[in-house]
């Protein structure tokens, strides 16, 4: 958090649509690549960066620009240059801390996403930013990174499976995104184990590291909160068919991945809840665990007050203590303490004190 704080404080005093990169260098190339087609036909190719002015016009077919790194300003200012993009979408598609949103300009429309990705060997999850320009008949994607998220899409529209060649940019974008909020259900799976086991950890030995895992798992929470709550008032937009170039044929499929991000939301509610009651019984058990220990202590204590009396008794230097010279007098004194200490415990045991 400090980190992209200090990265935000040189935009300070610039003027809007100041294109600066803000967040990581996760690409060490920016690489676009081109997916054209139809139902009957289909190109891929790798654009030039250096010749972007030379895209030819995307006209008949539906086509898909995939930027894979963003990190380079140039290029993306550029690209926004081909296609007419206000420098606020460009300033925006640099800045990878947005939140999830949808804007409408004129021709086009700008959605911002958040991709999770999960590291089972760190037991951690990472966010990046994905954007979207949304055309008449094309689709411009930002990724930070090149990734095989979209790998099966692409795939579909290589081998002409399904309905993606059949359909228009509009349905492109809708695949997209559902890939996204698949992917959160993947997450979800992969914390939702990771949770079961902490869990389980928790009754049966809870520990300080039990209690660093239970809030790794709250921030973890927390991110995918931010990440899914604005994404619903995207889908919510892409649903009431506020966007033009969304068609009414692809209702049916957007209200079913408005359902999908209803339903994580659902999943990290009930999370969160589990995780705030993970901590709860964690406290609870320690402090459980402190109070066996000082009713032991206080047990002993107890013992040995009437203990202590006697042999503080016996222990002043009077004259005159006619029970120092009987001879069995130190035999008794022990009989006398072993007693006292076993009615005590005895006691103790019958009130289930002990």
């Amino acid at each position: 958090m400090n980190k992209t704080m200090k990265k935000k404080s040189v935009k300070t005093g610039l003027p809007p649509g100041s294109l600066i990169h803000i967040g990581d260098k996760k690409n060490k190339d920016v690489q676009i690549r081109l997916f054209s087609y139809t139902e009957d036909n289909f190109e891929e190719k790798l654009i030039d960066i250096n010749k972007l002015s030379q895209i030819p016009p995307l006209k008949s077919n539906v086509h898909w620009i995939a930027v894979e790194g963003i990190h380079n300003v140039d290029i993306i200012k550029n690209l926004g240059d081909v296609f007419g993009l206000h420098p606020l979408v460009l300033e925006d598609i640099l800045n990878t801390d947005h939140r999830p949103k949808i804007e409408n300009y004129d021709n086009y429309a700008y959605i911002v996403a958040k991709l999770l990705l999960y590291d089972e060997k760190e037991s951690e999850f990472t966010t990046e930013q994905e954007s979207f320009i949304l055309g008449e008949n094309y689709i411009i994607s930002f990724s930070e990174r090149k990734t095989e998220i979209y790998e099966k899409v692409q795939e579909r529209i290589r081998q002409g499976v399904g309905h993606t060649r059949k359909m228009g940019a509009d349905y492109l974008l809708y695949s997209l995104l559902d890939v996204i909020v698949d992917n959160y259900f993947d997450v979800l799976e992969s914390l939702s184990d990771e949770i079961e086991l902490a869990e389980d950890e928790l009754i049966s030995n809870p520990s300080p590291e039990t209690l660093k895992a239970i809030h790794k798992f709250k921030k973890q929470m927390l991110y995918m909160h931010k990440a899914v709550w604005p994404l619903r008032e995207v889908i919510g937009v892409l649903e009431r068919n506020e966007i033009t170039l969304m068609k009414e044929s692809n209702s049916l499929y957007i209200r079913d991945l408005y359902d999908h991000v209803i339903q994580i939301m659902e999943t990290v509610e009930t999370l969160r809840d589990i995780l705030a009651s993970m901590l709860d019984m964690y406290l609870s058990s320690i402090s459980n665990r402190m109070n066996e220990v000082m009713k032991i202590l206080t047990m002993i204590a107890t013992v040995f007050i009437p203990l202590t009396f006697i042999v503080g008794l016996y222990g002043m230097n009077f004259r005159y203590m006619p029970e120092l010279n009987w001879p069995f007098m130190y035999p008794v004194v022990w009989v006398i303490m072993i007693s006292i200490a076993v009615v005590m415990l005895s006691f103790f045991k019958k009130k289930k004190w002990w």
